[in-house]
């Protein structure tokens, strides 16, 4: 696959932009991967300060979960329209618009008084994330050159990303222990404001596909037809699977996507070009990450509810106790391009999901007398290796057969099929979960419902890991292309 010229290159740049040297890898790197990190980070780091939140606001079991929800489902349904914005109107305008309005809901949300503001700051973030993640990939892709360096340079992003989902136990388990559950939200703002800065200083913009026009339409189809869906998954919890106030949401959220489908097959311009989707390496590895996103998505927010209101750890100890966790998903993550070198990218996205399968089934027999070192530790570290391994190769899998011109639509998509699973995923194993805790009684019937998500995630994993084996392209996407 032939690499796309330097950023600073291109000829879609103001004459200002080209009049400047381009900025050095390892700044672009920081800058971009500074800005995932922060997006990544918001899907955990409430986890650990949720009971705290709930205590603070009054928030009900609902919507406890709609501050987890309320985020990536804006996360996931608006970042198709994101990558095709940073494609259309330059990826450095869209990185610090994304960057701004996520900085901006975070001040939003530390400051809320009441659950529904809590909520809509968590939802304009998710729509501020959607935006910025998208660009961060498409940046790196547009500036490092196709093969090894390029490899590098997603296997670092994915790792920075990996961490941010790791550590953010750990960080909201230390600002709501010694500072406020507020300040899980509040850190963003001087950390996404020191980014903005440094963004629009030293980055510069390109684009492709100038003359094309966005599918809004099309975007509010997708987040509407997926926040129905959850929704409609989240009720089951509370009124069963046979109650209407379940299942219409859930009807309705399926029309939409189904027109959703219609709207862009006839659309001149859409967001999501079905046609992406006849290329074996993007429909395969999306397919491949919706799935092992619904599996491994809610691994933090399950252990973070099991070692709080089961083992009986304070905020800070939840965090520590994640730390093995974190350092095994970014060593995943770090080592996998060499593994790929070597094994090519399908058989190390099938290891690492059989790695991260294995430690779900041997998570999912927690019980009341769990201990740390026999309970967490193991499991966690199989869990979190084998996720880091599994995701570099995907995405360059998904990315290795797109036109130049849809890096950021692709890149957008892989993340959409990532966040969409994770969405989807936490609402059923939430609901199955909860259905298990209301036949039992006490921290006993919290640890088996815990460990059935756990059970019915590696159940998810397996359709994951039989559908890489048959349909994922046999080659080596840091040199493949078509």
């Amino acid at each position: 696959m032939v690499g796309m010229p330097p950023i600073a290159t291109s000829a879609t740049l103001p004459k200002t932009a080209r009049r400047r040297t381009a900025p050095p890898a390892w700044l672009v790197m920081l800058l971009v991967c500074s800005g995932q990190f922060l997006v990544i980070l918001d899907v955990s780091v409430v986890n650990v300060a949720l009971p705290a939140m709930r205590t603070g606001l009054g928030l009900s079991e609902l919507g406890l979960q709609w501050i987890v929800n309320a985020y990536v489902i804006t996360f996931a349904g608006f970042m198709l329209l994101g990558g095709r914005a940073a494609d259309l109107f330059g990826r450095k305008r869209i990185f610090v618009l994304g960057l701004a309005l996520f900085t901006v809901a975070s001040l939003g949300g530390g400051l809320a008084q009441e659950p529904w503001q809590l909520i809509a700051a968590r939802t304009v973030q998710g729509i501020g994330a959607a935006v910025l993640s998208p660009a961060t990939l498409t940046i790196l892709t547009t500036s490092f050159p196709a093969g090894p360096a390029r490899t590098r340079a997603i296997a670092t992003w994915t790792a920075v990303g990996a961490g941010g989902g790791a550590v953010g136990g750990l960080v909201g388990g230390t600002l709501t222990e010694f500072l406020s559950w507020r300040w899980v939200l509040l850190i963003n703002v001087p950390i996404g404001a020191l980014v903005l800065g440094g963004a629009v200083l030293w980055l510069t913009e390109s684009r492709q596909g100038a003359g094309r026009r966005l599918d809004v339409p099309g975007a509010l189809l997708v987040t509407a037809g997926l926040g129905l869906v959850a929704y409609g998954i989240v009720q089951t919890e509370t009124d069963g699977w046979g109650s209407l106030s379940a299942l219409l949401p859930l009807a309705a959220g399926l029309v939409v996507v189904a027109v959703f489908l219609v709207v862009e097959a006839r659309a001149k311009a859409p967001l999501m070009p079905l046609g992406l989707f006849r290329l074996r390496s993007v429909s395969s590895a999306n397919g491949a990450m919706v799935l092992s996103g619904a599996a491994m998505f809610s691994m933090w927010y399950f252990l973070s509810l099991y070692v709080q209101n089961v083992l009986g750890y304070r905020p800070l100890e939840a965090g520590l106790s994640f730390i093995p966790h974190s350092l095994s998903i970014v060593l995943g993550s770090k080592i996998a391009p060499r593994l790929m070198n070597r094994l090519g990218a399908k058989p190390l996205a099938i290891a690492g999901a059989v790695i991260s399968a294995s430690g779900m089934v041997w998570q999912g027999t927690m019980d009341v007398d769990g201990s740390y070192l026999g309970t967490i530790l193991g499991p966690g570290i199989l869990m979190a290796l084998g996720a880091g391994l599994t995701a570099t190769p995907i995405a360059s899998i998904a990315t290795s057969g797109a036109d130049p011109a849809d890096q950021g639509l692709v890149s957008g998509l892989i993340n959409t099929s990532r966040q969409m699973g994770g969405a989807l995923g936490l609402s059923v194993l939430s609901t199955i979960a909860a259905a298990r805790i209301e036949a039992g009684h006490g921290p006993k019937a919290l640890a088996d419902g815990y460990g059935l998500a756990f059970q019915v995630g590696s159940m998810v994993l397996l359709g994951s890991i039989l559908l890489m084996v048959v349909a994922l392209p046999q080659r080596r996407a840091d040199t493949a292309h078509g």
